[in-house]
């Protein structure tokens, strides 16, 4: 498998907007970004109880 070129990327990005539609998109990015953020946050021990970290 070689590197991603930007033919690639354009036909990737193309397909999730067929299949997802505009306005779904943010919405499965927000979602994307508050899980990577969570398994930050448990890889690194900061857990969130009542308003404190550890």
């Amino acid at each position: 498998m070689g590197k991603f070129g930007v033919m690639e990327i354009v036909l990737i990005l193309l397909v999730v907007v067929l299949l997802f539609g505009g306005k779904k998109i943010p919405e499965l990015m927000r979602g994307l970004g508050k899980g990577m953020k969570e398994f930050k946050d448990a890889k690194d021990g900061n857990d969130k109880q009542d308003g404190t970290t550890n």
